[in-house]
């Protein structure tokens, strides 16, 4: 490729300022077409699904990270020659945006139930179209090359088809049913929620004991603990354990309830622990998980005491009304009046199950629910890891896969909401019940079921049903089963089992097959764990801390590049990063430091050529070109392992390191000379191609404006991807290189250590760099360590020996007139006084027995290694200051 002619650096603005040209490049990119993928191309498929973020949310550090990951990948995908989807869209959810609408109405003085149903709904809709597009923008700004065309919405038409589709197989099959089991209820939004999205917090509360039976000790009497003593008010039983002898000739008694006209019977049960408490434990089944599984064995009434709202209801007694933490203070006085209460504890902390959605504490509850039969559809997502169908990344995280999915409950699928997709179940006047499909009709004048489906019910169907299932479709025929899921490892159950679940499923379904011949065991081939984000200290980000990081702020601070290179080179697979302001600075500044080596690389006139012989390249040449070939592999090798932070740390010190710091410091030498200008830029222009295509996938704007200055190319997003240039490190000029550069470092710190400043040339004898090989490197070490020819009359003040790999360099050097002693002494001073700090504060502690007795190994040998240290720096600036003229 050959540069077009306004390909200089007269073409680059004088310093990299992304907030100028991010949003035009995206959108040129978009305008162009080279998101949007082709279901007839010839070129192999390679398809990822956006896990879709809420609509009613906006994009956070961990939405960012998986999707610069996302784009990472398909961004080098496309340019390997892959045909590439990335199909974008957002979840519509339930419970975040029926409370956020109804929150809005609120400020009226509305609520839902004044406009009704299909009104309310309406009302959603209009919110979705007009506030419910943040996330696309945000993800404009990052850079993310999805598929715009194919823009999804879990409750578009075409889902919603979906939806009623698949319930209705699973409902056909045995596996959808009706049940009242205990759910994790929340009185504030009247719904059941997810086990997953309850959080168990330790709080401070009560353990209150109190007397069932006689007061008297003399008398059949039973002694319990709660910390929801309003519970008491659905008591059906005492359970103890069977070989407890202190209760053995109490099991099968009764004792009558306190409140109510009732009486609690006495059960023996295994779940009890004897040695616990009293041994003895109230049983409420239809509002405590334990006592519900005692109470189905022991065929125990289940009376529900609370309405949605958590309110006591239906006891018939003088609590009715109220809410259950009044309840519980209003129970406990009236327990202490009768005589019954044994003892309180309090403040008493235990864990208690908070609602993620509305915070407040769950309420076990007994409801009529809708439930999905898991046990198969479980087991065949398992298989298809066991198998290999699907490949979970890290490995180290399919114990976690199989604990869930080998032991995993019925799933409860309804929501007592009114926005989501409505049960397409259809009840009749004389309690018939009806499943209906997308294409049928229900029966007149029957009523459809109130509730909802849990938004992961629509969510599971994602890989497919985006693709246009259950028709045949040619995205399903070329882009099904999806290639990989790229998600954290905290919603590998929330999503990804459901998914599996579902996708095994419809493995044989006539959409999904191709003339009789299944293409799809599964939804994707392999799954990508990455970790979770923390701040530079390790803790979790959460707004309670106040160290939540908006990604977009970083975005405007730093630019785009640097918020996916900061992200994709702390990400390891499953692993948690941890980062900080300083992080996106130092990328913001990797950024800087590739547009200024191009600037450079162009205002000298590098420009793509084919390269000469590599046998008449300079040794600096050969090895830039052997470096760059062996980073490219590394950087296929990681990424094809998921390995971004492997590939980024790579492409970072060899780009900084060894391309910035050192080969663009040996061309300018090799620039002044004729006989090597040529072929230094070519190499230049050589490398900076190949790297900038490298660092694409993660840094997209200034490799695409840089990587097109240069090269004049149409674009880095459909650029080839760099293939294996044939070109091995050549180790005879890599040590040769080595060598030098170490000569070059330890001149400078000789330098240094005699008070010489910064680029201040003086005069120097090069002895035996002959002998070590370094002759034609000369020049480099004269100019990069600021050393001019000895001359006639030469009188050496300072010498330093350097030891390299074919022999000892002496370097003598004239420092007479061009030291200030004076500041110099007193600059060595002040570093002696530190390192003997350091010294005398590391001796002390390793003289510490106590110390020495309890830290670790690996303490006490820094400690060692860090007086070690200071030792040979005290000793090394007592020589300095002895040399120095008095």
């Amino acid at each position: 490729m050959t540069a077009t002619p306004d390909a200089d650096a007269e073409s680059l603005p004088k310093s990299w300022d992304p907030g100028a040209v991010e949003a035009d490049i995206y959108q040129g990119w978009v305008d162009a077409g080279y998101f949007t993928a082709d279901p007839a191309s010839d070129k192999p498929a390679y398809s990822i699904v956006l896990p879709p973020p809420n609509v009613t949310g906006s994009l956070h550090m961990g939405h960012a990270l998986d999707h610069t990951l996302m784009d990472a990948l398909t961004r080098r995908k496309r340019m390997q020659g892959f045909e590439v989807l990335w199909l974008p869209g957002m979840d519509h959810a339930g419970i975040a945006t029926q409370t956020l609408v109804e929150k809005q109405l609120a400020v009226d003085g509305k609520t839902k139930e004044d406009f009704g149903r299909e009104l309310f709904i309406d009302k959603v809709w209009d919110w979705k179209r007009e506030s419910g597009g943040t996330i696309g923008a945000q993800m404009r700004r990052l850079g993310d090359g999805v598929d715009w065309s194919r823009d999804r919405f879990t409750m578009d038409d075409g889902l919603s088809r979906a939806v009623r589709t698949i319930f209705k197989k699973l409902y056909d099959a045995g596996l959808i049913y009706q049940a009242e089991r205990l759910v994790n209820w929340s009185p504030v939004l009247e719904t059941a929620i997810s086990d997953l999205e309850v959080k168990y917090d330790d709080v401070e509360g009560e353990l209150v004991s109190f007397r069932y039976g006689s007061l008297s000790d003399d008398e059949p009497h039973i002694i319990v603990a709660t910390t929801r003593v309003e519970t008491m008010l659905g008591d059906t039983a005492i359970a103890v354990h069977p070989d407890d002898d202190r209760y053995r000739h109490l099991v099968g008694a009764t004792l009558p309830h306190p409140f109510l006209d009732t009486e609690v019977v006495i059960v023996a049960d295994t779940h009890v622990d004897p040695e616990f408490g009293t041994g003895a434990v109230k049983v409420t089944p239809a509002h405590d998980p334990n006592d519900f599984e005692i109470g189905l064995r022991h065929a125990l009434p289940m009376p529900s005491i609370m309405d949605t709202k958590g309110r006591i209801s239906g006891t018939g007694t003088q609590f009715d009304g109220m809410d259950r933490f009044e309840a519980r203070v209003k129970v406990r006085e009236a327990l202490a009046e009768q005589g019954r209460i044994v003892a309180e504890k309090r403040p008493y902390v235990h864990s208690v199950g908070h609602s993620e959605r509305s915070g407040e504490p769950i309420e076990p509850r007994l409801s009529l629910q809708w439930w999905v039969k898991v046990e198969a559809l479980a087991k065949a997502a398992g298989d298809a890891v066991r198998n290999g169908h699907t490949v979970i990344h890290p490995p180290s995280l399919e114990p976690r896969w199989f604990a869930w999915v080998d032991n995993m409950h019925d799933w409860c699928i309804s929501r007592q909401l009114w926005w989501g997709h409505r049960i397409p179940i259809w009840h009749g006047p004389n309690g018939e019940t009806v499943c209906v499909g997308p294409d049928e009709t229900p029966p007149e004048g029957w009523e459809q079921d109130p509730d909802v489906l849990d938004t992961w019910f629509s969510s599971a169907l994602w890989p497919f049903s985006t693709m246009g299932w259950p028709d045949r479709t040619p995205e399903l025929a070329t882009f099904y089963p999806t290639t990989v899921l790229v998600t954290g490892y905290d919603i590998l159950f929330f999503w990804v089992a459901r998914m599996m679940m579902f996708g095994t499923f419809v493995a044989d379904d006539p959409a999904i097959t191709l003339d009789g011949e299944r293409t799809a065991n599964v939804p994707f081939e392999n799954v990508f764990l990455h970790g979770l984000i923390r701040d530079e200290h390790g803790r979790k980000m959460s707004k309670s801390r106040g160290n939540g990081i908006d990604p977009l702020d970083w975005v405007e601070s730093f630019g785009a590049d640097a918020l996916r290179f900061t992200l994709a080179r702390g990400a390891s697979p499953g692993g948690d990063l941890a980062i900080g302001e300083d992080h996106a600075r130092a990328s913001r500044n990797f950024a800087t430091k590739l547009f200024n080596a191009t600037r450079f690389a162009l205002m000298n006139g590098a420009s793509p050529a084919p390269l000469p012989d590599v046998a008449t390249l300079t040794d600096a040449d050969r090895w830039i070109l052997g470096r760059l070939e062996e980073v490219r592999a590394e950087v296929d090798t990681a990424l094809d392992a998921y390995e971004f932070s492997r590939a980024c740390e790579a492409l970072y010190h060899f780009a900084w390191d060894e391309f910035c710091d050192w080969y663009v410091e040996l061309a300018k030498v090799q620039l002044g000379q004729e006989e090597h200008t040529a072929h230094t830029t070519g190499v230049l222009a050589a490398v900076l191609d190949t790297l900038l295509k490298l660092l694409h996938p993660v840094m997209p704007f200034v490799t695409e404006v840089l990587w097109k200055t240069l090269t004049g190319g149409e674009s880095l997003v459909v650029a080839d991807w760099p293939e294996p240039s044939g070109i091995s490190l050549d180790t005879a000029a890599a040590q040769r290189i080595s060598d030098t550069q170490k000569l070059i470092t330890e001149v400078r710190r000789f330098r240094s250590d005699q008070g010489l400043a910064d680029r201040q040339r003086v005069p120097a004898r090069l002895s035996g760099i002959g002998s070590a090989g370094l002759d034609d490197h000369v020049p480099a070490v004269r100019a990069l360590a600021w050393l001019t020819d000895a001359g006639e009359g030469f009188t050496p003040s300072a010498s330093v020996e350097v030891r390299l790999s074919d022999g000892t360099v002496v370097v003598e050097v004239d420092t007479s007139g061009t030291v200030d002693v004076a500041a110099e002494r007193r600059r060595l001073e002040k570093d002696l006084a530190a390192a003997q700090k350091e010294l005398a504060g590391t001796t002390a502690k390793l003289g510490n027995d106590k110390f020495l007795a309890k830290a670790p190994e690996e303490v006490v040998d820094k400690i060692r290694s860090r007086q070690q240290v200071a030792r040979e720096e005290v000793d090394r600036i007592n020589a300095r200051l002895a040399g120095l003229p008095s």
